[in-house]
């Protein structure tokens, strides 16, 4: 039986560092480092794709590392990477939806979950948000609490004020709670 391998790289951003995987052609991971969050998000990516974790590099890392270089740069304003989903068919519902969210932009969790249909599901929306598996490709940062607050994130409130003050300027208003 062949060996199936998520190949994982360090990226060191202005904001913290982060772990980037790539199964086969597509990025899967890329996922702050920090915290249990990141443990918990590893081994449940690594149970679903059935893979192991090994150190190395591929055509879709490169490509990754070099769009979130350009993006750190205010060079580029999204992603085109391939991107490989892992969760369960809401997650991925929820996940394809955060692509939609417009550079510069935030919403709260609860637009999110209207904008999904399931305008009740806000607590399991911000759930599967909160289960992304790639941090700042897919902008869970972008949804903030409905009084704008800056509500929990994988690499904490100061990368996800950090990413947003990059996108929105520092006029933007956020509180934390």
């Amino acid at each position: 039986m062949e060996k199936r391998v998520i190949q994982i790289q360090c990226y060191h951003s202005p904001c913290g560092d982060l772990t980037l995987g790539s199964f086969g052609d597509e990025l899967c991971l890329c996922d702050w480092t920090i915290g249990r969050h990141g443990d918990a998000v590893r081994r449940r990516l690594q149970r679903l794709l059935r893979a192991e974790y090994e150190e190395g590099c591929s055509d879709v890392l490169r490509e990754a590392v070099r769009q979130l270089d350009g993006y750190f740069r205010r060079d580029r304003m999204f992603f085109d990477v391939p991107l490989l989903f892992a969760g369960t068919d809401f997650q991925r519902m929820v996940w394809n939806k955060l692509l939609e969210i417009p550079y510069g932009s935030t919403i709260s969790y609860g637009e999110l979950a209207r904008m999904l249909d399931v305008p009740k599901a806000v607590r399991a929306v911000a759930n599967a948000n909160g289960a992304n598996a790639v941090s700042i490709i897919v902008p869970c940062h972008r949804v903030i609490g409905g009084d704008r607050s800056l509500t929990g994130y994988g690499g904490g409130l100061k990368a996800k004020r950090m990413l947003l003050e990059l996108e929105c300027g520092s006029g933007q208003t956020f509180f934390l709670d």
